[in-house]
């Protein structure tokens, strides 16, 4: 009956261990496949167009510029990673800004019908709106490229944070308020304690949507404005027809998306609960 048992419970592991690793080369090799059929991809329309880079001329420029990603030789005249920083730097402050007063502003609103009847046609109606369209208007109310440009990053990151708020306080069950009225809880302790619990999934949801939308926005903008960024940087490259750092400059760009994204993911799913 040992002999059995051992034997059993050795192709049990056996079966995990096959199952696993059956798991870990599908996770491996998908991408893997789908990245070599994009660079194959990549090469063929390369020789066809002499103006686009190859993947190997590429990734040679590519070296030789992260050799050296943070020299400075004045304003006009730095690294990719300096630019990198200062996109990100701008992403901070405008998307800082914009959960400061989104996320508080989607409580309000999600909370009490008369405030939720008075402004949510106004957020209806500006959240379609273009954050390049508000660029102009930061310029003007700013004098300035920099914080125009960190105006366009609030103006785009509050709207998800405020609709997703809100739909969230929406959405908790009447049983948690009917319970906090029992108890006579203040406003406060209602909102600590009963809402931002149920709600915290749906406010990390707003805030990765922002994230996203941030980042895409703030390459537009330095495009537009000039002076440090990745954005500025890309279209620097461009008057100086540097075709293969733009094509890494547009690599930089996803990879930090991307990062970005893949951090406020695993934020989100800490944060979700699912009731029993």
């Amino acid at each position: 009956m040992s002999t059995l048992t051992n034997v059993s419970g050795g192709g049990e592991a056996a079966i995990l261990w096959r199952v696993r690793l059956e798991s870990a080369l599908r996770a491996i090799v998908g991408p893997a496949a789908g990245f070599a059929l994009f660079v194959l991809l990549w090469q063929a329309v390369a020789m066809r167009i002499p103006e686009i880079p190859t993947p190997g001329a590429t990734w040679h420029a590519a070296v030789q510029l992260f050799a050296d990603p943070f020299y400075d030789n004045g304003p006009n005249d730095r690294g990719i990673g300096w630019n990198v920083l200062a996109s990100l730097q701008r992403v901070a402050i405008g998307f800082g800004l914009a959960a400061l007063v989104g996320i508080p502003a989607g409580f309000v609103i999600g909370r009490y019908a008369a405030v939720r009847a008075m402004f949510s046609p106004i957020v209806s109606l500006l959240r379609p709106v273009s954050p390049l369209a508000w660029l102009p208007l930061g310029l003007l109310l700013f004098k300035a490229a920099d914080p125009a440009a960190i105006w366009a990053i609030f103006i785009c990151s509050i709207w998800p944070m405020i609709v997703n708020t809100a739909a969230g306080v929406a959405r908790v069950p009447q049983d948690y308020l009917n319970v906090a009225r029992v108890l006579n809880l203040s406003e406060w302790k209602v909102i600590t304690k009963v809402l931002l619990p149920a709600v915290l999934p749906h406010v990390l949801t707003g805030v990765r949507l922002s994230i996203g939308t941030a980042w895409l926005v703030i390459v537009a903008a330095e495009m537009l404005t000039g002076g440090t960024g990745i954005g500025f940087w890309l279209w620097d490259e461009w008057n100086n027809l540097k075709v293969d750092h733009i094509v890494i400059a547009i690599f930089v760009i996803g990879i930090v998306g991307l990062l970005l994204e893949t951090m406020l993911v695993a934020l989100a799913r800490r944060y979700t609960y699912t009731e029993e």
